[in-house]
């Protein structure tokens, strides 16, 4: 007996310094994988962009991970419950390293000869999600031990324990539990019930086996499990336990859902931060706050989105998607799969005409359930011949539609669904406030998702006499008045820079003789805007123009200038008309207004070049820097650049008071039914109808509207400015204004009014009686006529000289 035992003692002590032995040299054959406690205490997280407006509403996000980290204390206590339940009931009992469950998996390895699954507890899966691979190795195994071991001294079971609630990985692109909620449920984590909860802690051992969307049956059963092992280990109630093993499976994919939709905006801001720091951008958790208003932006998708839908519908219906008979008496599933194979669209349902009767139709939706169409929903669908000409109107829906098409319909608030059809027009729209230059809403086209080319930024087309005004403008700056005569008669001009003689016209062909300036812009009257930069000149006019931000090289440099012949984009526009709306100041557009780390710490903050109404000016150290003021903002006292004024206050006081005008009385007079007098703009439109604009003000926000086909291709007869882009303008400003009170550009207490004879331009004779008001520059009132003399124009033209010394300090800005 004594010598057995002194053989089992030496073979024990021989077994246990071959296991030290052993163990020493897998320690030291895997010890430079283990990390240092620095950074066992320093992991970070791959967190996406996030991108947000100015009032914190989620625009987009990019990234490959979908991630939203938390703290421990913001952990579910139902969560934590299931987690152990299904992962590791002994957690926060053992050392990192559950002994009795790696002996159940090397006995498995023993019986089956195989390598199985188990035994990792959840430091060890925190180890292996963080510092290691998933190879299924040996090597992987012990070094993930080691690890474990050394975090379980390092941090705390709360430490831990956040770690992998935030980095485990759940299933389509979501790691950690917030994620998930997110992505199955649409909600934040602590708005998911027991059932939810559950259903999420099952994913981690299998995410694509345990997906509920993909597998639903099977999810059911580990959620089931789940519950079953929380109610034996006394974590929740009978009670509870039956409620939520009853509960349905109501997860589906909701992927990023942004509080607003603005792809075009938040491609733009992941473009131009993409170029400074690369493809860290994705993954370093930085959250961008831009100029956006989201009231705003949410009207501005309203109202491009109604105002393309409804001239596409002014221009008849172009039939359906496509015509299958032979699914009118297929199979629910073989219907339902021929129509989710269409690409859907916003929340619209592609549909399956059953069978119509003389006013209505039977039809299959995309979800499978089945809906009446009434006529009123469809009656609109007079056929689409060209963009010149309808078909007749319907009478009956065999004339719309036929058993076997398969047709869009859209959601309508009387009528349940409407018959419709994804339109092939173009709009963008761009709305800034004009004392900063910060971008309020911006949309640049009708489906990012389907175009991403964003008409906002990268189309350049004509904006016909959406360019006027600044013709205009210059005009009154070298000493014309809004009286000013110009003839509106038939001209042929040789101009060099032209290809051959130039017979300018106006719209309809009329002609209106001596006409004042004010009469030729709210008319918008052609030959007045050609023989006024006739007069001015070309060259000097292109000079001015570099005022309002434009480029002299990207212009004509021809009389077409004058009648917006330029290749320029929406906010290039609404950036020059800026200058009208804040009293005559160059402004900057900008959308990025803050960029933070992960730890909230500014990377970046916008510096706007700002309009100066109360600030306080600092003196300036030397002669080079840029004028720089004290801004009460609505972040508190800023140091902000100021903008230069580019533009005398009289000469853009009256130039407002003309484009009020547009609106009281011309080709604006759409926009009357906002019932705001602090409103002024111009309408554009291009030969041929190809292009449509209508940019407008107050004197605080300026937007601008483009409509028109990517393709150039006309919009058709009777299509105009004021009737494409003038009532999504409308629309917009209805929402964007409303509930804030009227605000006039600043009026110049220098300016006077004065009657004058509407027909020559000059001053009225006492007691004249068709005599009307204007304002002018008080060394620029037109002299009262001698009766005993013709009428004379009074352009100025020697007033032009006097002018030319007091725009010279202007012009050296530029």
């Amino acid at each position: 007996m004594a010598k057995t035992l002194k053989i089992l003692f030496f073979l024990g002590l021989f077994g246990a310094l071959a296991a030290v032995g052993i163990t020493y040299a897998i320690y030291y054959n895997v010890k430079d994988k283990i990390p240092t406690v620095a950074e066992l205490k320093d992991i970070e997280l791959r967190i996406p962009l996030r991108i947000y407006t100015a009032d914190n509403q989620l625009i987009g996000e990019f990234g490959e991970q979908r991630r939203t980290p938390i703290n421990y204390a913001e952990i579910p206590q139902n969560l934590e419950h299931a987690i152990l339940a299904a992962e590791d009931s002994n957690f926060y009992h053992h050392p990192g390293v559950d002994i009795l469950g790696l002996g159940r998996a090397v006995m498995q390895l023993i019986t089956t000869g195989q390598k199985q699954g188990g035994g990792s507890t959840i430091t060890m899966q925190v180890a292996r999600n963080y510092f290691l691979s998933f190879e299924q190795t040996y090597t992987r195994k012990f070094t993930e031990i080691f690890i474990a071991l050394k975090m379980e001294r390092e941090l705390s079971k709360h430490e831990i324990l956040e770690l992998y609630v935030n980095k485990i990985y759940l299933g389509k692109r979501a790691y950690g539990f917030e994620a998930a909620a997110q992505v199955y449920y649409g909600k934040n984590l602590n708005e998911l019930d027991l059932a939810q909860l559950a259903m999420i802690a099952g994913l981690p051992k299998a995410p694509s086996r345990f997906n509920p969307i993909v597998n639903p049956s099977r999810a059911l059963i580990r959620r089931n499990w789940i519950l079953q092992r929380m109610l034996s280990l006394g974590m929740i109630e009978k009670e509870a336990y039956q409620n939520a093993v009853e509960s349905p499976i109501t997860a589906k994919n909701h992927g990023v859902m942004p509080d607003i939709e603005a792809g075009y905006i938040a491609e733009m801001v992941r473009s131009e931060l993409y170029n400074t720091f690369g493809d860290d951008l994705y993954n370093t958790g930085m959250t961008v706050y831009t100029t956006i208003d989201s009231h705003r932006q949410k009207a501005a998708n309203t109202a491009l989105f109604n105002g393309i839908l409804d001239y596409d519908m002014r221009h008849g219906y172009r039939g359906s998607i496509d015509t299958r008979i032979d699914l009118i008496e297929a199979p629910l599933e073989e219907q339902e799969k021929a129509l989710k194979n269409i690409e859907p669209f916003k929340n619209w349902q592609t549909a399956l005409v059953i069978s119509t009767d003389e006013k209505t139709a039977d039809l299959r939706l995309a979800n499978g359930k089945r809906t009446t169409l009434s006529w009123d929903a469809m009656k609109w669908a007079r056929p689409y011949i060209s963009a010149d000409s309808k078909g007749p109107s319907p009478s009956t829906v065999a004339d719309i539609l036929v058993p076997g098409d398969i047709v869009r319909l859209r959601p309508d608030e009387q009528l349940q669904w409407k018959l419709a059809q994804k339109p092939e027009v173009q709009s963008a729209l761009i709305s800034l406030n004009s004392k900063d230059g910060a971008i309020q809403a911006l949309v640049g086209g009708f489906n990012f998702y389907e175009n991403k080319f964003n008409r906002v930024t990268q189309s350049k087309r004509q904006p016909g006499s959406n360019f006027k005004p600044f013709i205009y403008a210059s005009a009154l700056n070298r000493g014309y008045t809004a009286a000013s005569i110009i003839n509106d008669a038939p001209v042929v001009f040789n101009d060099s820079n032209l290809a051959s003689a130039w017979r300018p016209t106006n719209d309809g062909g009329k002609f209106y003789g001596p006409t004042r300036l004010r009469q030729a812009l709210y008319r918008s009257q052609n030959i007045v805007s050609v023989r006024l930069l006739d007069e001015l000149g070309v060259t000097p006019t292109l000079k001015f123009l570099r005022r309002f931000g434009f480029d002299p090289n990207e212009l004509p440099h021809n009389l077409s200038l004058s009648l917006g012949s330029a290749n320029l984009s929406p906010l290039q526009i609404a950036t020059g008309y800026a200058v009208f709306s804040n009293g005559g100041y160059q402004v900057q557009p900008y959308l990025i207004d803050k960029v933070v780390d992960r730890d909230n710490e500014t990377l970046f903050e916008a510096s706007p070049v700002t309009v100066c109404v109360t600030c306080t000016l600092l003196e300036k150290t030397n002669d080079g820097e840029p004028q720089m003021g004290l801004f009460n903002t609505a972040k508190g006292i800023q140091t902000l650049p100021v903008a230069p004024q580019v533009l005398d206050p009289e000469v853009n006081y009256i130039i407002y008071d003309m484009m009020r005008d547009v609106i009281k009385y011309g080709t604006g007079r759409r926009a009357r039914v906002l019932k705001r007098d602090d409103l002024a703009g111009k309408t554009g439109t291009t030969n041929d109808g190809r292009d449509a604009w209508f940019s407008g003000f107050n004197g605080n926000l300026v937007t601008s509207v483009w409509s028109g086909f990517d393709n150039s291709t006309p919009l058709g007869r009777g299509e105009w400015g004021g009737s494409v882009s003038l009532p999504t303008w409308i629309d917009y400003m209805r929402e964007a204004l409303r509930d804030t009170p009227t605000d006039f550009v600043p009026k110049p207490s220098s300016l006077v009014t004065v009657r004058i004879d509407p027909n020559t331009g000059e001053r009225a004779l006492p007691g004249q009686a068709n005599a009307i008001f204007e304002i002018f520059r008080k060394n620029h009132v037109p002299p009262q006529r001698d009766l005993n003399l013709p009428a004379l124009n009074n352009n100025s033209s020697n007033e032009a000289q006097e002018e030319k010394q007091e725009n010279n300090a202007l012009e050296n800005l530029f």
